[in-house]
């Protein structure tokens, strides 16, 4: 055998395992993808309200209900006032830290609801409201807090005003998400960024000092916790509640 026989060999070989390189660099890749697209989990399992509870304990009340199609909704023709009877807001089970949270929220005409997401749960707070913050899910042609500008829906309740307003009529969906990372606050409606800042900063605190909750010693302060759904008496809906873990 020739040294130019032997050149082809070793070619062919290179070539080999580059090709096999670039096979197991691929695999790798969509086996990241894969893995990325799954981490996206569910909050609900569509039939029950496993995985959730009545925020200071105990089941989830009769007025919240789930429709055959999995959509979550508070009944509020069956229940008297609002954090009454069988209503009440609901916690998730499981705490959340750095998280991008989506879901879908509808409201009933003149209805007032929200999602409340770092909520420590004890028994010195009432209120999921009493630590955690809000994204106002609001009618904000019908409800009377939609005057005052930061009560509108998207907002971050009480503290920062939308920079634009995204929100479609009470009765049709809307898509929201909440993105907290590491400090970092998005809070997205229809695919707009209407919220941006940074959390647990003196800014922060100002902001806080300067709001509704500015004597509520735990508000805000939480870096961990848990999301809730709000009854605020009003006929609401949540669908496709999904959460991953950033």
């Amino acid at each position: 055998m020739n040294k130019k026989y032997f050149a082809v060999l070793a070619l062919a070989g290179l070539l080999a395992s580059c090709a096999n390189e670039k096979t197991a660099e691929t695999e790798v890749a969509e086996t990241t993808e894969t893995t990325q697209e799954s981490e996206w989990i569910s909050l609900t399992d569509g039939s029950t309200f496993a995985g959730w509870h009545k925020y200071g304990g105990g089941e989830v009340g009769k007025a919240w209900k789930i429709d055959e199609e999995g959509t979550i909704y508070l009944d509020a023709g069956n229940k008297d006032g609002w954090q009454t009877g069988d209503g009440g807001d609901i916690v998730t089970d499981e705490e959340f830290e750095n998280f991008h949270f989506k879901y879908d929220w509808k409201i009933g005409e003149n209805g007032n609801s929200g999602v409340i997401f770092f909520v420590h749960e004890a028994p010195e707070y009432q209120y999921p409201w009493n630590t955690g913050m809000e994204m106002q899910v609001l009618d904000n042609e019908g409800h009377p807090d939609a005057k005052i500008i930061s009560h509108r829906a998207g907002d971050l309740y009480d503290l920062i005003v939308s920079s634009e307003e995204t929100v479609k009529p009470w009765g049709e969906w809307n898509q929201a998400e909440i993105i907290a990372d590491h400090g970092k606050l998005e809070l997205i409606l229809n695919g707009t960024t209407v919220v941006s800042t940074t959390m647990w900063t003196p800014e922060w605190e100002a902001l806080i000092a300067d709001s509704k909750f500015k004597d509520m010693p735990g508000f805000g302060t939480f870096k961990k916790g848990k999301i809730a759904l709000q009854d605020h008496g009003d006929l609401v809906y949540f669908k496709n509640l999904q959460i991953k873990k950033l």
